[in-house]
């Protein structure tokens, strides 16, 4: 007999290329600094099971792209998929890819698109920071100021969406913490333990694979 999983593992698996410092990308902007300066510092190879996670999200992505393009679906106009960005500072870049760009045909607006799945609706009560941080560099490096979070639960397929306007001060917010990384990179320097420090994001401490080293240094 064919063993499946392994088949997936293997076919999920990526040559592992460590991240370069100088080049930063929007979906680190809310993390816990620390941990984010671990995974430059000390990376590690992704895990089979967190790779099929990721594998996940993309088969979702590519779903909400068919049903964005689809005739069945008149009102919304799909522009581009998987639009590379990037915000050139003076000593780092910041790179990265928006998932999805639309017009809705009964204003006339253009909006940025990021998808995100997740297990249960249930708990997203609110947009999550780090993925408003995230969207806000998008709107910041397109000069689109419309942007959407779509939420899709894994299982079932329904959604959340919530309208974010673009904020200058969130934007510019995301850029000072990524100089505040790219210093503490380059001088080699451990940042605090924010996530642990800050009540909004000490559910980050629990996902972190970096957790036992934190609590040790």
């Amino acid at each position: 007999m064919i063993n499946f999983d392994e088949m997936i593992d293997n076919y999920l698996f990526r040559k592992f290329r460590p991240k370069g410092i100088g080049r930063y990308y929007p979906s680190e902007a809310g993390m816990c600094l620390r941990k984010v300066w671990y995974t430059y510092k000390y990376p590690k190879e992704t895990e089979p099971e967190l790779l099929k996670i990721f594998e996940m999200g993309n088969i979702l992505h590519n779903f909400v792209v068919e049903v964005l393009k689809s005739e069945k679906n008149p009102d919304v106009e799909l522009v581009e998929s998987e639009l590379p960005v990037k915000i050139q500072m003076d000593d780092f870049l910041v790179s990265g890819r928006i998932d999805d760009v639309i017009i809705v045909k009964s204003s006339g607006k253009t909006f940025l698109v990021e998808v995100k799945s997740c297990k249960s609706l249930n708990y997203i009560k609110e947009p999550q920071h780090h993925h408003i941080m995230q969207i806000q560099l998008y709107m910041r490096a397109t000069g689109i100021h419309n942007g959407i979070l779509l939420y899709i639960q894994k299982n079932d397929l329904q959604s959340k969406i919530f309208n974010i306007p673009y904020d200058k001060e969130i934007a510019e917010s995301a850029l000072e913490r990524f100089s505040a990384l790219h210093k503490y990179l380059t001088e080699d320097k451990l940042p605090p333990q924010e996530a642990r420090n800050d009540s909004e994001m000490s559910w980050m401490c629990t996902y972190c694979e970096y957790k036992d080293r934190c609590k040790g240094e």
